[in-house]
């Protein structure tokens, strides 16, 4: 029995110390805030975060906005970078993605606004698994996920498991309104995903 016991606790340190391969991330290719091509490529060698999102957006976006600047301002690491994806590519241009930038006040030159063609953007999406709307449906085009890829700087999607050792895939960019990040609000105080989001951050720096 107490070798039963030391296997099932190994077995619990090996998933709380560990983090799940997801997958491969996508190849992509999309210009940034300041004109400049931005590809998987380029980001090898750096831990990063990938979110989908637009400017204009008046619910998600802003929560998810100020999240990834609070993990910016707690990580301050040139090792690590952000990449957020426009799904509103014709509004979003560069310029005015590099004033919603300065707008929320982004410090980092690693944290890349990208924009491009819609199709590509939606297919890029797909290949992330993380929900956009289509782009033909009026009521869904703008649509998204709140969900957050963590990637290493191999270029592979990682996650954490959860408290029945399952991997949770993607991280969530929302607030809540309670602890356990049980139900989402805009005005949630609770951003539990942002803090495990830091501690996952930092394993993959180390």
């Amino acid at each position: 029995m107490a070798i039963l016991f030391l296997g099932i606790g190994i077995g619990m340190g090996y998933f709380k110390k560990n983090l799940y391969t997801v997958m491969k991330v996508p190849a992509f290719r999309l210009t940034d805030q300041n004109k400049k091509k931005i590809t998987d490529k380029d980001m090898l060698g750096k831990v990063y975060l990938v979110e989908f999102f637009f400017s204009r957006c008046p619910t998600i976006c802003p929560v998810m906005n100020t999240n990834m600047r609070a993990i910016e301002e707690e990580i301050d690491d040139s090792g690590f970078g952000i990449i957020s994806i426009s799904i509103d590519p014709e509004h979003d241009t560069p310029e005015l993605l590099k004033e919603h930038a300065e707008r929320i006040g982004v410090k980092s030159p690693n944290w890349h606004f990208l924009t491009g063609n819609r199709d590509y953007i939606g297919k890029l999406a797909d290949q992330f698994n993380i929900y956009v709307g289509d782009k033909e449906d009026e009521s869904e085009s703008l649509n998204h996920s709140g969900m957050i890829a963590l990637v290493d700087k191999d270029g592979n999607i990682r996650c954490r498991y959860n408290k029945d050792n399952m991997p949770i895939l993607y991280y969530s960019g929302l607030n809540y309104e309670d602890p356990a990040g049980k139900t989402p609000k805009l005005a949630g105080k609770y951003h539990p995903d942002r803090e495990i989001l830091i501690e996952d951050i930092r394993k993959l720096l180390k």
